[in-house]
């Protein structure tokens, strides 16, 4: 069997039960070695483990799909939700291109994606229609991901966003709020959360207008509000409409 199993944002107190029994009976775990570090130690115990650093994704899924192959019990982990910017869609690639769909089980174990985390301790802010972007153009163009991010804007979509900024391309970002800014205003909330649920959590809001890049690297998920969008009590509300259909005032 051929796991792609989801850890959730990072804290043991979020990995889900499935995910947790998957893990027990698994012989092998193979992963990027940070997210092997949010494994719990007990559930590393007797097995054969396998990492790699970064870049290594496809080195990784062919070991664990080697192993797979040998009758093993195989959890490839991956942070938050396997299948979303995770390792679920590689693997299935993988099996595909080795014509082993029909003779490797595979399964995806879902888990808490960290748009889910960083919504959670920002407030309520995808309450309403949103969509999830990620920054990062390693596999994917830029133009690509640029009008991704327009479309997503004009549409008053809210906006989850990966990957917004590092070192080699510290400048994706501010086109990417550039691009959002010509269809949004310069009040509109922006959540700001670093490693949710991790060592090191950070959370803050501010505005589209007062947003500093400089504060923002690979860890931080961004979550820019729609035009109906504000900020409630030191949280961010995207209202879903239920204030224009009910008196919700007692």
């Amino acid at each position: 069997m051929l796991s792609a199993v989801s850890l959730g944002p990072g804290s043991p107190d979020l990995l889900a039960p499935l995910a947790r029994t998957v893990l027990e009976r698994a012989d092998v775990i193979v992963g990027y070695g940070k997210y092997i570090e949010l494994v719990p130690s007990e559930l590393l115990e007797g097995k054969e483990v396998f990492s790699t650093g970064m870049m290594g994704e496809v080195e990784r899924s062919q070991k664990a799909v080697e192993h797979a192959r040998q009758g093993r019990r195989v959890a490839v982990v991956c942070s938050g939700d396997a299948g979303i910017y995770a390792m679920a869609g590689l693997l299935l690639e993988i099996l595909e291109a080795e014509d082993l769909l029909d003779s490797v089980p595979f399964e995806v174990v879902p888990g808490i994606p960290a748009f889910n985390a960083a919504a959670a301790l920002l407030g309520a802010p995808l309450m309403h229609d949103f969509a999830c972007v990620s920054l990062s153009d390693l596999l994917t163009p830029w133009e690509v991901i640029e009008k991704r991010v327009r479309l997503a804007a004009e549409a008053d979509f809210v906006i989850a966003i990966y990957n917004p900024r590092s070192r080699k391309r510290a400048d994706h970002l501010e086109t990417a709020l550039n691009a959002i800014r010509e269809h949004r205003g310069p009040d509109t909330p922006v959540g700001v959360v670093r490693n949710a649920y991790r060592e090191g959590q950070e959370v803050f809001s501010c505005t589209l207008g007062t947003l500093d890049p400089g504060r923002v690297d690979m860890l931080t998920v961004l979550v820019v509000g729609n035009s109906a969008t504000r900020a409630v009590g030191g949280k961010i509300l995207t209202p879903r409409g239920y204030h224009a259909k009910y008196d919700l005032s007692r």
